[in-house]
């Protein structure tokens, strides 16, 4: 296999001649073009380029490539590219390449947002989105309101629906996670508890991490990674082949048929199964104490039942509800917002999950922030 060459050199005419010869093929040396586009761009006295081919082997789109640069150039400098020397098929390519002239702007400049842009940029959607979750809020008011004027239209079914879906169907996993994190609650107690000799303790320490904080904040995480995307994924799909439009042309009122069941479910099963992920969870640190800290059963219970109070418990299932109510807010929010694609879908998706998320450790901070000011 020859190697490719590339002979450049000045005629007497004032015409430029560019010989390709060789093998232009992929895997093979190609030689550097640099030097002959520098030459035909530095001197005034070039009144043509000639190219031609008389000594080239195998080649394959290198070469074609390496002819455009060459021809572009000349374009670009005012100069005329004959390319009669080169062989008639692949003349034919060059004309079918420059049949159809560049779109201006197909090519994707290199261009840097600044700093301070991309920080306006980001506040003004920022803004964006809290004008659009306060407006969802009213509307969920509005919608709330009309329930209990009996004015508002949904399918009973469908609450039903989707009680069991985000309900009985999300008991497994929160199960496993409760009791996990009653396990590592009571792990992580007992190693400074034990120190003292105050092992009884970890009773108190898991019985009031779960009933006050953990069981509603694992269980609301949970339900924002299983339902909250579950909600934006069906309504962003209902976006996408137009149902929802056809709600509107209908005359029914998407928040009503659509939002309203979903706020109603998570509203009504959260505080179950944060009860339920407190229990699971106390069950977690009994294991743990009775199994590996010489603790009865009987002196557990009655060290849960000594610390952990009523207004333990509420605290907890109220802490459930209002994550119900953002984590259905921030799904059906998204899906309403979703886009014409699948991508979009995705992407209504996973925004759901985070803006629940973040939320839902927001709102737990200030509810705890004001209830310790309170004593409570």
């Amino acid at each position: 296999m020859s190697a490719a060459t590339l002979d450049s050199r000045r005629l007497g005419n004032g015409v430029f001649q560019v010989d390709f010869g060789g093998n232009w093929t992929v895997g093979a040396a190609l030689p550097d073009l640099s030097a002959a586009l520098r030459e035909m761009g530095s001197s005034e006295q070039i009144g043509g380029v000639r190219v031609s081919a008389t000594k080239l082997g195998a080649w394959d789109s290198r070469f074609l490539a390496q002819l455009t640069h060459i021809i572009d150039h000349g374009r670009q400098q005012g100069i005329e590219v004959d390319t009669t020397g080169l062989p008639g098929h692949v003349q034919e390519l060059l004309r079918l390449a420059y049949a159809v002239p560049e779109r201006a702007g197909a090519r994707r400049g290199e261009s840097r947002t600044p700093l301070l842009a991309q920080f306006g940029a980001n506040f003004l959607a920022l803004l964006d989105d809290s004008r659009a979750f306060v407006e969802f809020v009213g509307l969920g008011t509005l919608s709330v309101g009309r329930l209990l004027t009996g004015r508002a239209r949904f399918r009973r079914v469908d609450l039903l629906q989707i009680v069991q879906e985000c309900g009985a169907m999300a008991l497994p996993i929160v199960s496993l996670i409760s009791l996990l994190v009653g396990l590592i609650l009571a792990f992580v107690g007992a190693v400074q508890l034990q120190m003292f000799g105050a092992q009884i303790y970890i009773a108190s320490l898991v019985g009031l991490g779960m009933a006050r904080e953990m069981g509603a904040l694992m269980t609301a995480i949970i339900v924002a990674g299983r339902t909250g995307a579950a909600f934006a994924a069906q309504l962003g799909t209902m976006n996408v082949n137009q149902e929802i439009d056809a709600f509107k042309v209908m005359g029914v009122s998407t928040f009503d048929f659509l939002v309203l069941p979903r706020m109603l479910a998570l509203i009504t099963m959260m505080p179950i199964l944060c009860l339920y992920a407190i229990l699971m969870g106390i069950v977690g640190g009994a294991i743990v104490a009775v199994s590996f800290f010489d603790i009865s059963l009987m002196e557990y219970l009655n060290e849960t039942q000594r610390v952990v109070r009523l207004r333990h418990f509420i605290i907890g299932l109220g802490k459930g509800a209002m994550f119900g109510v953002l984590i259905a807010i921030a799904g059906c929010l998204r899906g309403l917002q979703c886009g014409q694609s699948a991508a979009a879908v995705g992407s209504a998706a996973t925004s759901a999950v985070v803006t629940s998320i973040v939320l839902i450790v927001v709102s737990d901070a200030l509810v705890t922030l004001v209830l310790n000011r309170l004593h409570l």
